[in-house]
């Protein structure tokens, strides 16, 4: 699993501040974080910053270079004039974040990050939004994504498609689908390109103290149908822990044997059921509760641990 660091983000009040004040010292503390967390490579978010994203990058990329030298940066901006900026301080150890089938971005951002030998996250969506099933998302996938990636010269263990996870809060009848997405992605593509999802994105809107358990379980999911990358927190011991777990197949906690048996019926295209789970085992029973919440047989609610 190769792990992007997400916690360089504008959503962050914290770095929003450490942007807005120039703040050199959070950004490499934070930085040595995650590497130090074991991640490969570190999204840096920054938003639109459409009149400063240049300058912001350029400063920003300093930043890393003295902090983490060596480290993969992913540029994370509809800015492309800042992803450039970037991009011509680090070539090609770097990642474009992102393109989507949208004619102007599918036009130039896979070519700008052939010029540089950067990788390239697309995502499945086009200018009618994301597309609900895992089929739609194929189609463009297969007939826009990949075939531009191609035509610009990017190698498919360079392209990064990312199906888009919608939140269990709110659009829970489609969280199954970025699931299929990779799992048929991994089938039909020949030869297929990487895969990536930004994790969190299915526990937005849903409180604090219980994104992580919801986090681990989708990704354990998403790793039995053949993801290959993440922008997650690694500050989260858990979730690198589960990834431990997976990688390794090392069940000596009941969390990991019930981890282990989720990743292989959900990657054998069956269903995790009641008989697998020990219902004395506390944390057992929250990933089951989790599994059944992520493929919409539960209603959400902000009490479905508690049921």
């Amino acid at each position: 699993m190769y792990k992007i660091g997400e916690n360089i983000h504008i959503i962050s009040p914290k770095v929003k501040e450490g942007l807005k004040e120039r703040n050199g010292s959070f950004f490499v503390e934070l930085a040595r974080k995650q590497k130090s967390a074991g991640v490969d490579a570190l999204d840096l978010n920054i938003g639109p910053q459409k009149k400063s994203g240049p300058e912001v990058v350029d400063w920003l990329t300093d930043i890393m270079l003295e902090a983490v030298p060596g480290m993969t940066l992913s540029f994370d901006t509809t800015n492309l004039a800042a992803i450039e900026t970037g991009l011509k301080k680090v070539g090609a150890n770097s990642i474009v974040n992102s393109t989507s089938a949208e004619e102007e971005r599918l036009q130039n951002v896979p070519e700008m990050a052939a010029k540089y030998g950067a990788g390239l996250i697309a995502l499945c969506m086009d200018k009618s939004g994301i597309p609900v099933s895992a089929d739609a998302r194929i189609e463009i996938a297969m007939e826009k994504l990949i075939p531009r990636a191609v035509e610009v010269g990017i190698p498919m263990e360079r392209l990064y498609v990312d199906p888009l996870i919608l939140t269990v809060s709110g659009c829970q009848e489609f969280v199954p689908e970025a699931i299929e997405t990779v799992r048929m992605l991994k089938m039909l593509a020949d030869p297929p390109p990487n895969t990536v999802v930004g994790l969190s994105n299915v526990s937005n809107s849903v409180p604090a103290e219980m994104r992580p358990l919801l986090n681990r379980v989708y990704l354990v999911m998403l790793m039995a149908v053949g993801l290959d990358s993440a922008i997650l927190d690694p500050l989260d011991q858990k979730m690198m822990d589960t990834i431990r777990i997976i990688e390794t197949r090392e069940n000596s906690s009941a969390a990991g044997d019930l981890f282990l048996k989720l990743f292989d019926a959900t990657a054998a295209m069956e269903t995790l059921t009641p008989d697998m789970v020990d219902q004395n085992e506390p944390e057992q029973v929250e990933i089951w509760k989790s599994v059944q919440v992520l493929m919409n047989n539960v209603i959400y609610t902000d009490s479905y641990l508690r049921l």
